[in-house]
């Protein structure tokens, strides 16, 4: 038994460790379980980061997305409402996932009338508090197809730890570009062969960046494409089609176990009334405090 801590990606990154042992030939199966139960309180300490913006309050994720968000704004024209679409998208796909914390679609005037949180995030653009589990199996090829008719292969995966210190001024998602571009590389494919992605979004901007930071959309342009229909599960690329973070909950240390549930059952075509049409590869991107983790899956 290895214990995994990452935070938010703490289960993604179980499941490449686990992929790892397999590809050197020290195991041919492996069981990697998620769990997290949360807390009600703010978290004490703030030992990890002794930077300047943590002691201005900055630590808090709201306030850091905000921040992210507002420079986003600065850069690009991007709009709060574009912000705001992710969550009407995010709780629009939550209604139709079983498993989902909130099962009921939100109008952009609610998301946006909600309570302010860290302008321009209110309270609906931001993830719940949520307790949850999720169970991965990863196997060799061979292995996998004694145990299932539709296996999901892992094409590629990658993970890197953000540089704390660096105090720089641009919109940073950690090292996500980098990790993002050596998958593409090690599993043939480019941005534009995705079919499906799940992306961390706890907090609305996080989705914007991240699909821009991925290499999916231009940089600068994930507001617009948001707002025009780009990532709903008809769109270009579909995003979050569970609900994501935003509505189908964020357990932390369960959550990329569930990220990657969602794109197994896009890729075996099992996801009903959520289903990509003709989804073959898929993207994740998992971020958690201390480190990023990017996979992609294919059929």
């Amino acid at each position: 038994v290895t214990n995994v801590e990452l935070a938010c990606a703490s289960s993604s990154r179980a499941v490449m460790l686990a992929a790892d042992a397999i590809a050197g030939g020290i195991y041919d199966l492996a069981l990697v379980i998620g769990a997290e139960k949360m807390q009600r309180g703010l978290l004490g300490g703030g030992e990890m980061q002794a930077s300047y913006q943590s002691l201005m309050g900055l630590f808090i994720m709201p306030g850091a997305y905000a921040l992210m968000a507002h420079r986003h704004m600065h850069e690009y024209g991007t709009k709060p409402e574009h912000f705001a679409k992710v969550s009407e998208k995010s709780h629009r796909n939550g209604a139709l996932n079983p498993y989902a914390q909130y099962q009921q679609p939100l109008s952009l005037e609610e998301i946006m009338n909600s309570r302010m949180i860290a302008e321009p995030i209110t309270l609906y653009q931001c993830s719940p508090t949520t307790d949850g589990a999720s169970a991965v199996v990863v196997a060799s090829a061979e292995k996998a197809r004694q145990c299932t008719g539709k296996p999901v292969y892992l094409g590629a995966w990658a993970g890197a730890t953000p540089i704390y210190h660096r105090d720089e001024p641009e919109l940073s998602e950690g090292p996500t570009d980098i990790i993002a571009r050596k998958c593409y590389e090690k599993a043939g494919v480019g941005p534009e062969d995705i079919d499906v992605a799940q992306v961390h979004d706890a907090f609305t901007p996080g989705e914007i960046l991240s699909i821009e930071h991925l290499g999916l959309v231009p940089e600068g342009e994930g507001g617009p494409f948001v707002w025009e229909g780009g990532t709903e599960i008809t769109g270009k690329i579909p995003v979050n089609t569970d609900g994501g973070l935003l509505s189908r909950g964020h357990p932390l240390g369960a959550t990329g176990g569930a990220m990657i549930a969602e794109l197994t059952r896009q890729l075996r075509g099992e996801a009903g009334p959520r289903q990509v049409q003709g989804a073959k590869t898929a993207l994740l991107h998992n971020a958690g405090l201390g480190g990023v983790n990017v996979m992609i899956l294919q059929s």
